[in-house]
């Protein structure tokens, strides 16, 4: 579930937006205790979340001994997420002269998802997907 939405141009700097993301969130999750980001957001972003919202910023880094590609812990999550929303038309490319107007097609398309999480379409008893050969 995304809980803040920021879109911005290309050229800002990813931690400027971290900021503006922080900022939108503090007063919907005044019990937020732990942000997890990667290595891009570490320095001053935080210490600054921490002055700012108590909250603790937890850099997640390769392993120590890693060698080639190691895929971080808990980036699938956010992986994940961007290939639901890829999934969606309007947002496959830049489409929006306003960011602001992204910004609100994200949201929509993670209500859409939300939705039919919590309630699936319902299928006729005898549905097979295409894929699926029916048991002999």
């Amino acid at each position: 579930m995304i809980v803040a939405v920021v879109v911005h141009s290309a050229d800002a700097r990813d931690r400027d937006g971290a900021k503006q993301v922080i900022e939108k969130i503090r007063p919907r999750r005044p019990r937020l205790e732990l942000i997890w980001a990667d290595a891009g957001y570490a320095g001053k972003l935080e210490n600054w979340i921490e002055e700012l919202a108590g909250w603790r910023l937890e850099i997640v880094r390769r392993g120590a001994g890693a060698a080639g590609f190691e895929r971080p812990p808990r980036r699938w999550i956010v992986e994940r997420t961007f290939a639901w929303l890829s999934r969606y038309r309007r947002l496959s490319k830049d489409y929006e002269f306003h960011a602001r107007t992204g910004e609100n097609f994200i949201y929509l398309a993670m209500i859409n998802l939300m939705l039919h999480r919590l309630a699936p379409e319902r299928r006729p008893h005898n549905y097979v997907p295409r894929n699926q050969a029916l048991a002999a």
